[in-house]
């Protein structure tokens, strides 16, 4: 049986910063993704842009696992900053920029999304719109 989603729209309120974890640019993942999506580009200059995202949604996904969340409507104004090395940690942060109740059942929360290097650099952001349910 699974766990009963805990975060609710009401849950998150505007300005609050949620932490979203951290991975680090993984060298042999890299060089897989590079192969597979991106042939020609040299791993020398970092993760490229795709891969980048990739890693923010993931990261996402699992944060949000937990939450009565039915759908990301919209992932808006992506800015690519740096391209991360292999072996760079990179820490993701979502900071509530707005709230919408649409309804007695749910509500829109509007969100910014950044990662940051090891350095509290921006390597990536980008805003979205999700649907969460109402308590």
């Amino acid at each position: 049986m699974s766990e009963p989603l805990h975060v609710h729209f009401e849950d998150l309120g505007v300005g609050e910063v949620v932490p979203l974890g951290a991975c680090a640019v993984d060298g042999a993942a890299l060089e897989a993704f590079v192969e597979r999506f991106l042939p020609g580009w040299d791993v020398a200059y970092g993760a490229p842009d795709a891969m980048v995202y990739a890693l923010w949604s993931r990261m996402f996904s699992d944060k949000a696992s937990g939450w009565a969340q039915s759908k990301v409507l919209a992932v808006d104004g992506l800015r690519y900053q740096r391209n991360p090395p292999a072996g760079e940690l990179m820490r993701g942060r979502m900071t509530v920029m707005g709230k919408d109740p649409v309804g007695d059942g749910k509500g829109i929360l509007i969100a910014q999304h950044d990662l940051l290097d090891e350095a509290g650099r921006l390597v990536f952001s980008c805003l979205t719109r999700s649907l969460l349910a109402r308590r």
